[in-house]
């Protein structure tokens, strides 16, 4: 963008912070940000609990944020004027896997999750999902903080003997360990998908062919057809010599976002940095963009993955598939 002249006549410049994953530290950077600082805009950090913790803030000083890392439906459930959510929310990750159970006449569903915002918003959005497409939830359990044994859990769901097994949690440590107790135990579903996380390269690093024909839900996708995501991949892959993650995708959807409407308000003042933003139906990188009075997004749509051969294939929704899902998952002792 400065190359290009910048934003409103003047350059970008970014203050950038390292919050170190801690929600009252977050809290207390962007209070300097905003009050010290003086900087025109902020964008939102890393994840749904910082990210609500820090709304309070830029709330209290009416700063518009753009949260490019935050999908939890609560977060926009409590009145916030400033918050502008940019991908689909968590609850609705499944529904892509959900609606390949469905289209191929699976009927139970058991649900594992971490006891934690994220992996219980996205248990909640599958169990909701699973009702409508007519599947049964069978089994549904959440673990508690810390656990690395899932022996326990993952023989509850054996003795359930679902067709569909959702596991959801931010830390990948815990998918690669459901993944790999999943294996020791000889425990096998005809789809499991891993959330949100097991669409993440090092998902695959960790566990090699046991992570084939896993499924994920997905924000972004480096083949995906939308305006200048091409251009962004080898963009970044020129600049940093790997490929980007969805993370990089999102928050450079956020600032595509941000400088749109700044030049549609002509001002980076937060009320009517809003305003636009309301008013916007635009394509990011990420996807279409769209929000309610709430800031909650309602354009987006999240995609699904299955690993294939070392890669992430979209297969759902047909629309933006590059792959057909390959079902069912056969048992781990025929891989």
């Amino acid at each position: 963008m400065n190359q290009k002249g910048g934003v409103l006549g003047r350059s970008l410049e970014f203050v950038i912070y390292d919050d170190g994953s801690d929600e009252k530290t977050a809290v207390r950077l962007y209070e300097k940000l905003v009050a010290e600082d003086k900087v025109d805009a902020v964008m939102g950090p890393y994840s749904s609990p910082i990210t609500d913790a820090v709304a309070d803030v830029t709330e209290k000083h009416r700063k518009l944020m753009i949260a490019p890392m935050a999908a939890t439906t609560s977060i926009w459930e409590k009145g916030r004027r400033y918050l502008v959510m940019l991908p689909s929310p968590v609850e609705a990750l499944s529904e892509g896997v959900l609606d390949l159970a469905a289209r191929n006449g699976l009927r139970a569903l058991a649900v594992i999750n971490a006891d934690a915002l994220v992996g219980k918003a996205a248990a909640k959005g599958a169990s909701e999902l699973a009702k409508r497409k007519g599947l049964e939830l069978v089994f549904s359990e959440t673990y508690p903080k810390g656990t690395v044994d899932f022996s326990g859990i993952l023989n509850q769901v054996k003795a359930a003997k679902p067709d569909v097994l959702v596991a959801a949690s931010v830390l990948l440590e815990d998918l690669v360990a459901i993944t790999r107790q999943m294996r020791e135990l000889d425990l096998n579903v005809k789809l499991f998908s891993s959330l949100p996380y097991g669409v993440l390269p090092d998902y695959y690093k960790r566990l090699g062919k046991s992570a084939e024909f896993v499924y994920s839900g997905s924000f972004w996708e480096a083949g995906l057809p939308y305006p200048g995501n091409q251009e962004f991949v080898t963009a970044y892959e020129k600049e940093f010599n790997r490929a980007p993650a969805l993370q990089s995708a999102n928050a450079y959807a956020g600032c595509q976002l941000f400088v749109e409407a700044a030049r549609r308000a002509g001002s980076p003042d937060s009320d009517k940095l809003r305003e636009a933003l309301l008013k916007l139906r635009t394509r990011t990188v990420l996807g279409d963009f769209a929000i309610d009075e709430r800031g909650f997004q309602i354009g987006h749509k999240a995609v699904t993955i299955q690993w294939q051969d070392g890669k992430q294939v979209v297969v759902w929704p047909d629309e933006l598939a590059s792959g057909k899902p390959r079902f069912p998952t056969p048992p781990w002792s025929g891989r």
